[in-house]
């Protein structure tokens, strides 16, 4: 298979990777709270899952560009939901669901086919230390939006999920150019942007966990899912020099495609949300009103992954 394929097949591996994380990372989410459980031997299941996720996209990162190892990472979302309804007990999903993974799978494979190939020149120093600086920004910003927003838990996990996918988005964008540096032996010059992937992406699991708690799996997913492709990949386009097929066409295109798949990526987690809604309200047999929030959360009468008890 060529570098590409490669790259392809490891981005899709990747995905679920992240997608297992995901799911994971809401249930402890739902036991613990925002707080990250490190004596919690399922939130460093959550942990592993994702860790995986990451060495998969840095192996599909080296091999290709970014335009299209980021937007197949929004595929994360498409496997998430059915491996939840599988080992969760979640409804699979009405048919606004299904439309919303089509058009979204669809979108991201038109993506694909109109890119080009890697990109001609890597960001220099000055470059990267300016985009580190206005991801830092940007992620105080939203922090400060999510702080404000206390008492409006849909406006928090929005800001924090938004945070999440900037940060993620951009930790790729600093593993391209690491990718790049080491491409013909281990470069010392290379260590500044290694520490910044690792504090993006510690940021990104953080920022995911609390979005996560404040509003719940769908919302939050579907909107870290969008903006993780979207900043990096007009950051490759812009700093790596990557470009479309059909040069302006071909951007025009990819747009539509990028709308494309957020529309079914939207139209997915809606879909899912309703699939659950018969669910809500239900509270099994001899429950308290405490026991209902969990019997809203879980299902009643379906096999599920068991939420761990709360370790002191």
């Amino acid at each position: 298979m060529s570098a590409l394929m490669w790259s392809v097949l490891l981005s899709l591996v990747s995905a679920v990777a992240y997608a297992g994380g995901a799911i994971v990372q809401e249930r402890v989410a739902v036991a613990k709270g925002a707080s990250a459980p490190l004596g919690d031997p399922v939130w460093w299941s959550a942990v592993a899952l994702n860790g995986l996720g990451a060495a998969l996209h840095v192996a599909a990162l080296a091999l290709g560009p970014l335009s299209v190892v980021q937007p197949l990472g929004a595929l994360t979302i498409v496997f998430a939901l059915p491996m939840a309804a599988l080992f969760v007990g979640r409804a699979a999903g009405d048919r606004t669901a299904w439309r919303g993974a089509l058009l979204a799978t669809g979108g991201l494979a038109g993506l694909l086919a109109l890119v080009s190939g890697s990109g001609t020149r890597t960001p220099g120093g000055g470059e990267r230390i300016g985009l580190l600086v206005v991801t830092a920004a940007v992620l105080a910003l939203l922090l400060a939006l999510a702080r404000g927003s206390r008492t409006h838990p849909a406006l928090r996990a929005a800001a924090l999920a938004t945070g999440s996918g900037v940060a993620f988005g951009l930790g790729s964008v600093f593993t391209k150019a690491v990718a790049a540096d080491q491409s013909d032996g281990f470069v010392l010059s290379g260590l500044p942007s290694v520490a910044a992937v690792v504090a993006l992406s510690a940021a990104g699991l953080l920022l995911s966990q609390s979005a996560y708690h404040a509003g719940g799996l769908h919302a939050p997913l579907a909107t870290l899912t969008v903006v993780n492709p979207v900043a990096a990949t007009v950051v490759g386009l812009v700093l790596f020099g990557e470009s479309f097929r059909m040069g302006g066409l071909g951007a025009a295109l990819a747009t539509g495609c990028g709308l494309v798949a957020a529309t079914g990526l939207a139209l997915l987690s809606v879909g899912r949300a309703r699939a659950e809604v018969p669910t809500q309200g239900k509270p099994e047999a001899g429950d308290g009103a405490a026991a209902g929030r969990g019997a809203r959360r879980r299902g009643p009468g379906r096999g599920h992954m068991a939420t761990p008890p709360a370790r002191r």
